[in-house]
């Protein structure tokens, strides 16, 4: 239909999700959640159509090309964690933060443009399950709103736990995406890492950890990209028959 691409028409509002993945070369879990968001939104699943139709996407699925290529474990080719540079990124040391640092600022800088969520991907060493990092702010109901996409990810997702989900603003963590874009950006802006653990998640009881797999980690890609319906309240406009939904916790 004609209103499908409505939103991608010229001078139309856009409400844009900014995805990014692998700032940390050795995290490989974060490409294959990266994956699994990118083939479901690129797919004919009816979620993903009023997905399409309602919202944009930009995602930068690797920021650390050249400490993948090399097989690095967390720094640059330059050997700096580029995940601590955001702040004032260089277009000669780290131009792959510079780009899409300038690409957000120009975007939060259009007023057809509303920035509304910017998600980091990354993988936990030593935590299970996929849980979310966020900021915390002085105002009570900016936090609060801040909870309600973590919270129905853990619904969508069987490995998502918003228990293992925390808001800080630990010094350490200043120059991450995550913190310096919560700054930049409005307060109808939600900034997150996504973590995913390397190795298990639990189910049931603390007993019965299940190993990740490429396709496990594919579909908590999925899961995050179906969370957005949720959040946007766009579950009407689905198309019938929906295939099985995941069970929730």
């Amino acid at each position: 239909p004609p209103s499908a691409a409505a939103n991608l028409r010229p001078g139309a509002e856009q409400k844009v999700v900014f995805i990014t993945a692998r700032v940390h070369p050795g995290e490989t879990p974060s490409s294959f959640v990266c994956q699994g968001i990118i083939d479901f939104l690129v797919s004919q699943h009816p979620i993903a159509k009023v997905l399409r139709e309602h919202l944009v996407f930009k995602i930068a699925p690797m920021l650390n090309p050249d400490g993948v290529y090399l097989g690095n474990y967390r720094c640059s080719l330059m050997g700096f964690d580029l995940n601590r540079h955001w702040a004032n990124p260089s277009p000669w040391a780290h131009p792959t933060l510079h780009g899409v640092k300038q690409l957000i600022i120009e975007m939060y800088n259009n007023p057809k443009i509303n920035l509304e969520f910017y998600i980091d991907i990354h993988a936990h060493s030593t935590m299970m399950n996929g849980f979310m990092y966020g900021n915390i702010f002085e105002d009570e109901e900016r936090f609060q709103r801040q909870a309600v996409f973590p919270k129905l990810l853990c619904q969508n997702a069987e490995d998502f736990s918003y228990s293992s989900t925390s808001f800080n603003r630990d010094a350490v963590k200043a120059g991450t995406g995550r913190r310096f874009l919560g700054g930049l950006l409005n307060d109808t802006s939600y900034c997150y890492t996504l973590e995913v653990s390397f190795y298990s998640y639990l189910l049931g009881g603390p007993t019965s950890a299940v190993p990740y797999t490429e396709e496990a980690y594919m579909k908590l890609g999925r899961n995050v990209a179906r969370t957005f319906l949720d959040y946007y309240r766009l579950n009407s406009l689905v198309e019938r028959p929906l295939g099985p939904t995941p069970k929730t916790r």
